[in-house]
C-alpha cells in the first residue's frame, strides 16, 4: 500500500530504489506518527470532518497499535512504502471508511515531518540529560583529583604545571557550550509544522493551535512553506549540535588514549576495560576510547553530509529530503551510547602519581619561576633573560611551590562557578 496510488502499477525496480530502507528507518518514528495521528484526528472531530464516535474508532485503533510498538509484535511488511502507509491500511482494515478519513487535511511531507520534529525534541532531550549526568561525573572527579598534578602541554612539548582537576573540569565547562548550542537546536525543531499539509496549506478549516497544544511543541510554524522548508535545515541544526557535543567527547577520549600510553603514563583503567592483541599478551589498549573518537569524528562529519544534500534544493518537498532520516536517527543513538559508555568508564579512571622530579619535567615551572622575579621587582623580560640563560646553562632549579590563585587556575578551580553555569 502507498498512500499516493493511483491504481497503477509501478515498476519494481524503480519502487526498491524509491523505498530503499524507509521500513526500517521508519521503526523508530512510528510512536510518533501515531501521536501525531491522534491530535489530528482529534482536531478533525473538534472541526467537524468526523463525527465523536468516529473519533473513538481511530483512539481505539492507534492505541492497539501503539501497543503493538511497545510489545514489539508491529511489524511494516513489504507491502508498505513506509510506516504512514502501514497505520492507515490497519486503520482501514479495522475500521473500514473511517481508517481512510485519517489523511483528510494532510499530507505525506506534513505527516513525517510532524513525526520526525517529536522525535527529534525527545531525543535532544534525551542527549541533554545524558550530558548533563557526564558533566557531574566530570566535576565530580575534577573535586576528587583536585590536588593531583599533571603536566601541562603545548605543541606536545612540556609547558606549565596543570592538574587532573583542572583537566577533568575543563571538559566540564566545555560541555556547557555545547549544551546551548543543543538547547539552540531544540528551540529550532519545538515548532508545530503538522497542517501544513504538502508544504502549501490546506482549504479545509484546520485548528492548528489545538494539534500545537496538543502535541506540546512550544509553538507553531506558522508559514506552511517556512514549514516545509524546515526539512533539511532542522537536520542542518541537529548535525551541528551533535557534531559540536562529538568535538568535546572525540578530544577528551583522544586525550585519554595518549595519557594511557606509556610514554606519557598518566592514567590507567581497569584490565575489564581494555582489550588485547591476538600476539602480543602485554597489550592493554583503549579500544573504547578510540571507538569513542572515532565515532565522534563520523558525527561530526555528518553536517558536511546533510549540507550537500539539502544546500540548493529550491523551496517545496523533494525526495532528496527521505536520505537524511538514516544518518540523523543513527546519530542520536550513537551519541547517547557514546556518553552512557563514556560516563561508565571515566569513572572508573585510575589517576597515577606523577614524578616531578623526572628529568623530563624539569622545566615545568620555569614560568612560575620568572613570575616569582617580577613580585620581586624585577622586570618580565630582564626575568624572562636570566631564567631562559639558566636553562641554556643548565643551571636552573625548579621552585614548585608556587600557588595559582586567580579565578578558574590550578588552585582555585572555582568548580561551585562552573555548576552555576550549567543550563537548568
Amino acid at each position: 500500500m502507498k498512500l499516493w496510488d493511483k491504481g497503477i502499477s509501478i515498476d519494481k525496480k524503480i519502487e526498491t530504489f524509491t523505498v530503499g530502507n524507509d521500513r526500517e528507518i521508519d521503526m523508530h518514528i512510528a510512536t510518533y506518527d501515531i501521536q501525531a495521528s491522534l491530535a489530528h484526528a482529534k482536531m478533525l472531530q473538534k472541526i467537524q470532518i468526523i463525527s465523536a464516535e468516529e473519533l473513538q474508532q481511530l483512539t481505539e485503533g492507534l492505541e492497539a497499535l501503539q501497543s503493538q510498538l511497545d510489545a514489539k509484535t508491529f511489524v511494516i511488511e513489504p507491502q508498505f512504502e513506509d510506516v504512514h502507509s502501514k497505520i492507515e491500511f490497519e486503520l482501514t482494515k479495522k475500521y473500514g471508511d473511517v481508517g481512510k478519513k485519517i489523511h483528510t487535511a494532510r499530507s505525506r511531507n506534513d505527516q513525517v515531518l510532524v513525526a520526525l520534529q517529536l522525535f527529534y525534541k525527545e531525543h535532544l532531550k534525551l542527549v541533554m540529560t545524558n550530558t548533563k549526568t557526564f558533566f557531574d561525573t566530570l566535576l565530580q572527579l575534577a573535586e576528587t583529583h583536585k590536588e593531583a598534578v599533571l603536566p601541562g602541554y603545548t605543541h606536545l612539548q612540556v609547558a606549565m604545571p596543570s592538574s587532573f582537576g583542572l583537566w577533568f573540569s575543563a571538559y566540564g565547562e566545555l560541555l556547557i557550550d555545547d549544551m546551548y548550542v543543543l538547547e539552540a537546536a531544540l528551540k529550532t525543531v519545538d515548532q508545530n509544522p503538522l497542517g501544513s499539509a504538502a508544504g502549501y496549506g490546506s482549504s479545509f478549516p484546520t485548528d492548528r493551535d489545538f494539534t500545537t497544544q496538543e502535541l506540546g511543541f512550544k509553538t507553531l510554524k506558522y508559514n506552511v512553506v517556512a514549514a516545509q522548508m524546515s526539512r533539511g535545515k532542522s537536520e542542518r541544526t541537529i548535525a551541528m549540535a551533535l557534531g559540536s557535543l562529538c568535538n568535546t567527547l572525540s578530544r577528551f577520549a583522544m586525550d585519554i588514549c595518549l595519557y594511557m600510553s606509556q610514554n606519557f603514563n598518566f592514567i590507567s583503567f581497569p584490565d575489564e576495560l581494555t582489550t588485547g592483541s591476538s600476539i602480543m599478551p602485554h597489550k592493554k589498549n583503549p579500544d573504547v576510547f578510540e571507538l569513542i573518537r572515532g565515532k565522534c569524528n563520523k558525527i561530526q562529519a555528518l553536517y558536511s553530509e546533510v549540507l550537500l544534500i539539502t544546500n540548493n534544493l529550491p523551496s517545496g518537498y523533494h525526495r532528496d529530503f527521505q536520505l537524511l532520516k538514516e544518518n540523523i536517527i543513527g546519530a542520536f543513538m550513537d551519541v547517547n551510547d557514546i556518553l552512557e559508555i563514556f560516563n561508565h568508564s571515566i569513572q572508573q579512571i585510575k589517576v597515577k602519581e606523577i614524578d616531578l622530579t623526572d628529568e623530563k619535567y624539569q622545566y615545568l615551572f620555569t614560568v612560575d619561576t620568572i613570575n616569582n622575579l617580577v613580585m620581586e621587582g624585577v622586570s618580565f623580560r630582564d626575568a624572562y633573560q636570566r631564567i631562559a640563560s639558566q636553562v641554556q646553562d643548565g643551571t636552573y632549579t625548579p621552585d614548585m611551590s608556587k600557588e595559582h590563585t586567580h579565578v578558574g587556575s590550578i588552585h582555585h578551580l572555582s568548580l561551585d562557578k562552573i555548576r552555576d553555569k550549567f543550563p537548568e
